[in-house]
């Protein structure tokens, strides 16, 4: 824990688990929140969000799965924690990554993960401390691509998800 920034960023899965372990080079902002929550480039730990819902779940995993990224299923993924550290590197609001969907971005470099450690989250930039326990997985988290039979197979849909959130992109 002491080699960890003091500064948090909390992040919903599997997006947080996508910049430790996908390659997701931006976390998409708005500029609003961007300057709200004082986020300037330097190391950050990163914070896996309580909530993750169904829907934001499917769309993560329609949208990784275009680009042959395999999510782990949603009741593996560690929720309410700080998963590890990443540098944000810079502040942009264009970008060719692919990970870039919106007016903003913060860009980010050397992810590393660590051992999980169960803290509560806040919106911006955040003064993290351990305390509590890691979210529990709901109910609908084993019933939706919990392991099984085909737990290696991609998921398949046969119409993209709706997406559950606004995008800024035109």
């Amino acid at each position: 824990m002491a080699d960890l920034p003091p500064l948090a960023l909390s992040v919903r899965q599997p997006w947080a688990w996508a910049i430790l372990c996908a390659g997701k080079d931006i976390e998409n902002r708005s500029l609003g929140s961007i300057r709200a929550g004082g986020m300037v480039p330097g190391r950050i730990a990163l914070h896996a969000a309580a909530d993750m819902t169904r829907d934001e779940y499917h769309w993560a995993l329609w949208r990784m799965g275009q680009d042959g990224i395999t999510v782990p299923s949603a009741d593996t993924l560690v929720r309410r924690a700080i998963i590890g550290s990443v540098e944000v590197v810079e502040i942009v609001t264009h970008s060719s990554s692919r990970w870039f969907g919106g007016a903003a971005g913060l860009r980010l470099r050397d992810p590393q993960p660590c051992d999980p450690i169960p803290a509560p989250g806040a919106l911006g930039y955040f003064e993290w401390s351990p305390g509590g326990s890691a979210a529990p997985a709901l109910p609908w988290m084993s019933r939706d691509g919990g392991p099984g039979l085909f737990a290696d197979l991609p998921a398949a849909f046969k119409d993209p998800p709706k997406r559950p959130f606004r995008s800024n992109k035109p």
